[in-house]
């Protein structure tokens, strides 16, 4: 016990390697508890679930690394010895590193579990939230790393400054590189925050249409009516004109028909009543006109307004579908005919010369029998 190493006894020693495994063994256990009793106290919420805090707090002491604890036991096992001011320096550096990196593994998995429990909650109710948080939360943790990278740095003495104003630099060239896919990255942001869908909208792009499956920060992910996945650039996206028919608050539907000519005036006057009568019968629609609209060559035409107050494209067939029954009983009811297309073709037969000259000769020989 009375041998100096390093000019420290070994009783010295010893009394630092016994700190430094106790405060080792303490934090991790006293992490182990912690994290227990916040998973226990998640679970017995009034509610019957975990809370978001207790699920983001439980899940940030899990990510604590064994590593880290050690290096932390370490400092202080070496601060009760008597170490060259390098050595100090060196062990104090790495420890501090740790931590940081401790603190960026801390914020990086309260952000993933912020998301996964707000996409677990919330994907069916808001899908807006959804959308946003996804893009925030990369932001954040980027923003998170790029900080404590730099800290780190200027921890183990490396001039920042230069670098950061290094980096600014290549930072514009790099832009230029890639500034189709800053534009895509931009445009996911636009989207995020401007919110002209979310996922699960169901969009129409041209004459592309579909489900909103995934907005991410290149591109933008539908699925077709037939199946297939579209897959958008986020700029050229935000480009074209889209239509969204899940904002949709009601549908409004045009629809025309020509009777036969031969519908006598009077009937042709009531037809109007009749048509509303027809269409206010039916659930989840507003009638707004019905009026005789043209008086074409084989028909007279009528046009029909109403709006369906349900987006739900099944719904709204199955209401047209009987408003074109009721309609066809109707004319059957009262006699009238639908108009059909009609196309009149008049032959006539073309005079040819020989036919000419054998009318000549006819009239020759008549004049001749009649002298």
């Amino acid at each position: 016990m009375n041998y100096i190493i390093l000019a420290n006894p070994v009783a010295d020693w010893l009394i630092a390697l016994a700190a430094m495994v106790a405060v080792t063994i303490g934090l991790d256990a006293f992490k182990s508890i912690v994290a227990r009793r916040l998973g226990a106290g998640g679970a017995r919420t009034e509610a019957g679930t975990h809370t978001l805090l207790h699920d983001i707090a439980a899940a940030t002491l899990r990510s604590t690394k064994l590593v880290v604890l050690g290096f932390v036991g370490l400092y202080v096992g070496a601060s009760l010895l008597t170490l060259p001011a390098k050595a100090d320096l060196f062990i104090g550096r790495f420890a501090i590193t740790a931590l940081l990196i401790q603190v960026a593994l801390w914020g990086d998995t309260g952000l993933r579990t912020w998301l996964r429990v707000t996409r677990a909650q919330r994907s069916s109710e808001d899908p807006d939230r959804v959308t946003s948080s996804a893009a925030i939360t990369f932001l954040v943790r980027v923003a998170l790393w790029a900080i404590v990278a730099l800290m780190v740095l200027d921890n183990l003495g490396v001039n920042i400054t230069t670098l950061v104003a290094s980096l600014g630099i290549g930072g514009i060239a790099i832009a230029l590189a890639v500034q189709s896919i800053l534009g895509d990255l931009f445009a996911s942001l636009s989207i995020v925050l401007d919110k002209p869908f979310v996922v699960g909208d169901f969009i129409i792009v041209d004459k592309m249409l579909g489900t909103v499956e995934k907005i991410g920060l290149k591109t933008t992910r539908v699925r077709s009516l037939g199946g297939e996945q579209i897959v958008f650039s986020n700029n050229d996206l935000l480009k074209s004109r889209i239509q969204n028919l899940r904002r949709m608050a009601s549908r409004r539907v045009v629809f025309g028909f020509g009777v036969s000519h031969r519908t006598p005036e009077p009937l042709l006057r009531a037809l109007p009543a009749l048509l509303e009568e027809i269409v206010r019968a039916q659930p989840q629609v507003r009638f707004d006109r019905a009026h005789l609209s043209g008086l074409a060559a084989p028909s007279f035409n009528y046009e029909v307004v109403y709006y369906v107050d349900n987006t739900d494209y099944t719904i709204y067939m199955d209401i047209q579908q009987e408003i074109y029954l009721r309609i066809v009983a109707l004319l059957q009811a009262q006699d009238v005919a639908l108009a059909l297309p009609v196309q009149t073709v008049q032959l006539t037969r073309e005079a040819r010369p020989h036919d000419s000259a054998q009318a000549g000769n006819d009239a020759d020989a008549s004049l001749g029998k009649a002298a």
